[in-house]
C-alpha cells in the first residue's frame, strides 16, 4: 500500500483519536447478545513465495499457498476481485481450499468504485455480477469492502447514497473506505458520511497509516469494522501501535462489537505475518474473544516454531 506512506516516521504522532461519542450507542443498538464475537486477522494475499519456510512449510508449492495461508490466518483482504471477477470454478476452489472458520473479504470491482458504476446511470449489472460471484463463497464470505478513489469527495454524497441503496438489494455486508480530505476536514462532514452508513447498515473501513492520520477516524456504524493497518518494516512504532489497537479493540468488544477484520500491511507484505503474530498474542492476553494468527516456522527446520519475543 503506497497511500499515506512516509519515508521517515520518527516524528509521526501515531496516537489513536479519542473514542467517538456515538460508538457505544451504535453498538448497543445492533448488539447480538447470543452471537459469538470474533477477531479475524489476515494479510493482503497468499501468493508470497518468500513465506515458504516461515509462514508455509518448507517445500510448499504455489498451488498449495491458499490452503497453507488459511491454516495460519482466518481472513484475507481479497484484492484480486478489485481488478476482475474470478470465475465460478476459481471461487469454488478457494472455498474448498480454505478452513471452516475462514472469511474472505473481497474488494469491490474497480469498474464499480472508480467509474460510472456508482451512478444510477452506470452499469448496475456490474454490481449484480460481482455480488452473484462472491456469494459462491457462502458462509466463508466476510464483508466486501469498497475503496473509493482519491477524487471521491463529500460532494458525491448523493451518488454514494444511491449506490448503497442499490447494493443493499443484494443482502451482502459492505464496508466503506473514503480517502478524499473533504470527508475529514470538518466533523460535520464525517458525521454526514457515518449517519448515511449507519442508516444503510454499512460498516466503516479504518485505515491506520503514517501520512494520513485523518483516515484513522475510529467511527463505527455497525457491529463490524474493517481495519487496514499499514506498518513501516517492523519499526518499533509498529508494535506500540498494535498495543494501542489491542486496548481499543478490547473496549469495542466490551461495548458489543461483533466482528473486527484486521489486516496487517508491510512493505511488499513480506513481513506482514510477523506483525499478525504479535497482534494475535497481545490480543489473547487481554481478551477471550476467539482469534488466531500465524504460527511461524524457522527457515532452518520445517515445523519449528519461530520465537519473535
Amino acid at each position: 500500500m503506497k497511500f499515506g506512506k512516509l519515508p521517515n516516521v520518527e516524528n509521526v504522532d501515531f496516537s489513536l483519536p479519542p473514542e467517538p461519542t456515538g460508538n457505544q450507542a451504535v453498538l448497543q443498538k445492533v448488539k447480538r447478545p447470543n452471537a459469538t464475537q470474533h477477531l479475524y486477522i489476515g494479510a493482503t494475499g497468499w501468493g508470497m513465495k518468500e513465506w515458504v519456510g516461515t509462514v508455509y512449510p518448507k517445500g510448499t508449492k504455489a498451488k498449495e499457498y491458499l490452503h497453507q495461508y488459511a491454516k495460519q490466518f482466518n481472513t484475507i483482504e481479497l484484492n484480486s476481485t478489485h481488478y476482475g471477477i474470478p470465475n465460478e470454478l476459481t471461487m469454488q476452489k478457494w472455498y474448498d481450499q480454505s478452513a471452516e472458520d475462514f472469511r474472505f473479504c473481497p474488494k469491490v470491482l474497480q469498474r464499480i468504485s472508480h467509474s460510472r458504476g456508482l451512478s444510477p446511470k452506470g452499469p448496475i449489472n456490474a454490481i449484480e455480477q460481482f455480488c452473484e460471484a462472491v456469494q459462491i463463497l457462502k458462509e466463508k464470505l466476510g464483508p466486501c469492502f469498497i475503496q473509493f478513489p482519491p477524487y471521491f469527495g463529500i460532494d458525491r454524497l448523493p451518488i454514494l447514497e444511491q449506490f448503497l441503496t442499490n447494493w443493499n438489494q443484494h443482502n451482502l455486508t459492505l464496508s466503506v473506505e473514503v480517502r478524499h480530505e473533504s470527508w475529514f476536514e470538518r466533523p460535520a462532514h464525517l458525521l454526514q458520511l457515518t449517519d448515511l452508513l449507519e442508516q444503510h447498515h454499512i460498516a466503516t473501513v479504518i485505515t491506520d497509516v503514517a501520512g494520513r492520520r485523518d483516515v484513522c477516524h475510529m467511527r463505527l456504524t455497525t457491529d463490524e469494522v474493517v481495519i487496514r493497518f499499514v506498518g513501516n518494516g517492523l519499526h518499533p512504532t509498529d508494535y506500540s501501535r498494535i498495543d494501542t489497537w489491542v486496548e481499543r479493540l478490547v473496549n469495542w468488544y466490551e461495548y458489543g462489537l461483533q466482528n473486527a477484520y484486521f489486516f496487517t500491511h508491510e512493505p511488499d507484505n513480506v513481513l506482514a505475518p510477523q506483525l499478525a503474530v504479535y497482534l494475535a498474542k497481545k490480543f489473547r492476553e487481554k481478551s477471550v474473544v476467539p482469534t488466531r494468527g500465524p504460527n511461524l516456522m524457522a527457515t532452518s527446520g520445517e515445523g519449528q516454531q519461530m520465537s519473535l519475543f
